[in-house]
């Protein structure tokens, strides 16, 4: 069985954001980038079902500059065989991710496509939807559980009401979330063996789809500042001050 795994280069979770002094941007200078989370959820779903021996190959695949191989790196690193990257220098907005990623299902047919649910950078929560629809595979998004057995995969996903399971037939799409598992730290020796790993690249432009966006960012703002909490010294205090100054009584 093969598995693809798209992944993205985003700011470390650890990073505490900062935006440009012309509100245009997120400002990256000098920030600490790392594979996204919920990327590395899916890898680790993907190394851990090879090591089940249900997975044979496991390829992960990444779009962007140069810059995101350091990203393809580590996840060879916790386990993929092989690494993908797209080069583009274009920001590239969701529906163009999954038309790259389309192509490259085209190209390598695999069975099982493993991919976050999202990216804690932009939060669109759509690149894998949109790729199902393209592929017209099924898909099982949010999955906190993944079995695969007899040419389908089984998918535990939450929802309000509590649990839902999908069954899926292969090839399928599914989406990860935080609750699948919780992802390994790549050792030493893997890290160099990473380095021997293959890692081709491939220009965007080759795979004939429109790297135009369709989407533009208007303006970007940090979230407003919190004010400190205060100490009341009695419930008849605490409601005053709900009803005049919060207005929310």
């Amino acid at each position: 069985m093969k598995i693809l795994v798209p992944i993205k280069r985003a700011i470390d979770y650890n990073v505490k954001v900062r935006v440009k002094a012309d509100n245009t941007a997120v400002d990256l200078a000098n920030t600490k980038m790392s594979l996204n989370p919920f990327c590395e959820i899916a890898v680790e779903e993907a190394v851990r079902l090879k090591e089940k021996g249900i997975a044979t190959d496991i390829l992960v695949v990444s779009i962007g500059d140069k810059s995101c191989q350091e990203q393809i790196r580590t996840a060879l690193a916790l386990g993929a065989d092989r690494g993908l990257q797209i080069d583009t220098s274009e920001a590239l907005d969701s529906l163009q991710i999954a038309k790259l990623l389309q192509k490259v299902v085209e190209q390598e047919s695999p069975d099982l496509v493993i991919l976050g649910k999202q990216s804690i950078d932009s939060d669109n929560n759509q690149t894998g939807q949109m790729l199902a629809a393209l592929t017209g595979m099924p898909q099982g998004t949010f999955a906190s559980k993944v079995d695969l057995a007899d040419g389908k995969v089984q998918v535990t996903r939450e929802i309000d009401g509590g649990l839902q399971t999908l069954s899926l037939s292969l090839p399928a799409v599914v989406t990860t979330d935080l609750r699948l598992n919780e992802p390994r730290y790549a050792s030493l020796p893997n890290i160099m063996k990473a380095k021997r790993k293959p890692l081709e690249v491939k220009a965007a432009s080759d795979y004939g789809v429109s790297l135009v966006s369709n989407v533009k960012v208007l303006k970007v703002e940090a979230p407003a500042q919190r004010k400190g909490g205060i100490k009341v010294a009695n419930v008849a205090e605490l409601v005053d001050k709900l009803k005049n100054e919060a207005k929310v009584i």
